[in-house]
């Protein structure tokens, strides 16, 4: 059986650490915590779970932090955690079945990272992460914000996930302030970087500046899910802006680097549904329907675009050309997926009550 060290950076993590160990601390062997400079009882904490507590000077800079966790482990793998996160009964169980038959030869464990899930606690948004990395083979974290390790040497795709379960809005502007001195101070942006400060940018409204820089990251070097990631980004830029051709060309522009995804897919058939171009819009959200995430790639994968959301939006699409049968099907397919869903169940009365004049489904999906 492997031995874990869970190491992990913090600072006043006080409203969250314990939910977090009560969850992981019982299926590792050694808890190794990184204090960047708490004010609250985060250490005092984390010592009740018999963890060895560290003080590291905060220096803007997330992978030299992770690295000065991973540099304190004693055991075969270091995981990785956020005081936010946390697992399931399930994944629980699935990490200690893990522990007991992974081969000692395995160089990086893959995870689910679940950031966002509905009101019946299935997955909205999710991506592979590194989470379980074999110690003493020299990997390293890199990048100040958004640090990650590179996979390398034999490596395991598991169905373990971890959930990230944020509690209050924390510091929304700190990664957009490290990115922006970085550029001050002279540093040239990595392609992940600049990826990342695209991010950034849009996430702040900055939509014009973010479009800049998303479309310097495609005309450099870059991962690939990235560059489809950026591309739906981009799109999403431009249709704030209210430029609606440029948005539908940068999503058709991530089918140059990887087969077609359903995020790209159902965001054009929402293109054209604002058109009122129906058949058009059928084609992407059933293209959507047809297509599955590509886990494994990577990629940020969000769920209700391969299924629900195209469901019902095919509804309408449908509706509106009049075929009353295949709306009713793909209500009754969005209906098994969400039953309790607020579009669902008002297209539920609209066919209930299919005697109105002007048919009027649910349009603001």
């Amino acid at each position: 059986m492997i031995t874990v060290s869970l190491c992990m950076i913090v600072k006043n993590e006080e409203p969250v650490l314990a939910r977090c160990l009560e969850t992981v601390g019982r299926l590792v062997d050694e808890i190794i915590i990184v204090d960047t400079g708490s004010e609250d009882k985060t250490r005092e904490i984390a010592g009740e779970y018999g963890a060895k507590v560290y003080e590291f000077a905060w220096k803007d800079d997330f992978a030299a932090a992770r690295n000065e966790a991973f540099s304190k482990a004693s055991m075969d793998y270091c995981m990785w955690l956020d005081a936010d996160d946390v697992l399931t009964e399930e994944n629980q169980k699935k990490l200690s079945e893990l522990k007991g038959y992974l081969d000692k030869d395995t160089d990086v464990v893959m995870m689910k990272y679940e950031t966002a899930r509905d009101g019946e606690g299935n997955p909205l948004f999710s991506y592979e992460r590194e989470r379980l990395i074999r110690n003493g083979k020299g990997f390293r974290w890199e990048g100040r914000v958004h640090e990650a390790i590179v996979p390398s040497g034999k490596i395991v795709h598991s169905d373990i996930a971890v959930t990230h379960c944020k509690m209050g809005p924390g510091d929304g502007d700190r990664n957009l302030r490290i990115y922006e001195r970085m550029i001050q101070e002279g540093e040239v942006l990595s392609g992940r970087s600049l990826f990342y400060y695209g991010r950034e940018l849009l996430a702040h409204k900055r939509y014009g500046d973010a479009i800049k820089v998303f479309e310097s990251f495609l005309g450099g070097d870059g991962w690939v899910e990235n560059k489809i990631e950026a591309c739906l980004n981009l799109a999403e830029c431009f249709r704030a802006l209210g430029q609606a051709e440029e948005a539908a060309r940068a999503l058709l522009g991530s089918f140059l680097y990887g087969s077609p995804r359903g995020e790209a897919c159902f965001e054009l058939g929402q293109h054209f549904q604002s058109h009122k171009q129906w058949r058009q819009a059928v084609f992407w959200y059933e293209t959507a329907l047809r297509l599955n995430p590509e886990e494994e790639n990577g990629g940020f994968v969000r769920w209700d675009y391969y299924g629900y959301l195209p469901e019902i939006n095919l509804c309408v699409c449908y509706d509106r050309l009049g075929d009353r049968q295949k709306a009713y099907s793909y209500h009754r397919r969005s209906k098994k997926r969400k039953p309790d869903a607020e579009a669902v169940l008002w297209n539920e009365k609209y066919f209930h009550d299919m005697g109105m004049d002007e048919p009027k489904l649910q349009m603001d999906i």
